[in-house]
């Protein structure tokens, strides 16, 4: 009941803590990076998965996905239909025309941070590429309600609002996943509040300076609705579409919303 409650504030980090966030959020980028390299037709999820656990390591850091809550792999390597949490595996190669969501996390000195980053391999066809361009536009114009005096769904419905904007802009019908949003973070991947990906805004507790979230849409080009399959992690979408999930955490500050997981 406590985050309908108009004195809640979603905890601050101070700038020395932020600093810390975004050194873990740059190993994470620089995993990201690794692995979007060497995304090409033939290669394996497992493949991608190693070389971003060695980057990570190599930083002296640790997988923040791995063995969290049973989780086999350092990435969520997610193509096509796959929302979200598909298990890297060497039996799922990638080919040509796939869209792939690869979400990773590295927890660094104590402090974790979380990304995710979808692209093509090789040439995608139109319609996917405006998602995956209109998902990422999303992010970005989402993430400008991550300031204080707004509260959490204000930034749901910037979200909301961008998806809307973004139909017209790209011109494509998305949906926005029902049931998976973004989330606090900071000494754990995963802490409260929940973030939703649409909603009224107004609601829930206060942004403050060195408040952070993770902000991250994941839409599609055709349901709302998901299942997960067999392996309990699998999220996939309802009707086979493909969709597109973007990721940054980010800090409100009295300067503007701060990308903590910066990819340089």
């Amino acid at each position: 009941m406590g985050f309908r409650s108009k004195r809640r504030v979603i905890p601050a980090k101070s700038p020395g803590e932020l600093d810390a966030m975004q050194a873990a959020g740059e190993i994470v980028g620089r995993a990201l990076q690794a692995v979007k390299a060497a995304a090409a037709p033939g290669v394996s999820t497992l493949e991608l998965d190693q070389i971003a656990e060695q980057t990570i390591r190599d930083a002296g850091a640790v997988p923040s996905f791995l063995g969290y809550e049973g989780f086999p792999g350092s990435i969520c390597a997610s193509p096509n239909d796959v929302i979200v949490h598909g298990i890297p595996s060497a039996d799922v190669v990638l080919q040509e025309g796939d869209l792939l969501s690869v979400d990773c996390g590295a927890t660094f000195e104590g402090w974790v941070g979380d990304s995710a980053w979808t692209f093509g391999i090789g040439e995608v066809d139109e319609d996917i590429e405006k998602l995956n361009l209109a998902t990422e536009w999303v992010l970005h114009e989402g993430l400008k309600a991550m300031v204080p005096g707004n509260r959490l769904t204000d930034v749901s419905h910037a979200l909301e609002q961008a998806t809307r904007a973004a139909e017209q802009k790209f011109g494509v019908q998305l949906g926005i996943v029902e049931g998976y949003g973004g989330h606090g973070i900071g000494r754990t991947m995963h802490e409260e509040p929940f973030l939703a990906n649409e909603g009224r805004p107004g609601r829930g507790p206060r942004i403050q300076a060195g408040s952070v979230l993770a902000i991250e849409p994941m839409l599609t080009l055709g349901t709302t609705d998901s299942a997960v399959l067999e392996d309990d992690w699998t999220v996939v979408t309802l009707d086979g579409s493909f969709s597109s999930h973007w990721e940054h955490t980010v800090a409100a500050t009295d300067t503007g919303p701060r990308i903590l997981t910066p990819r340089r």
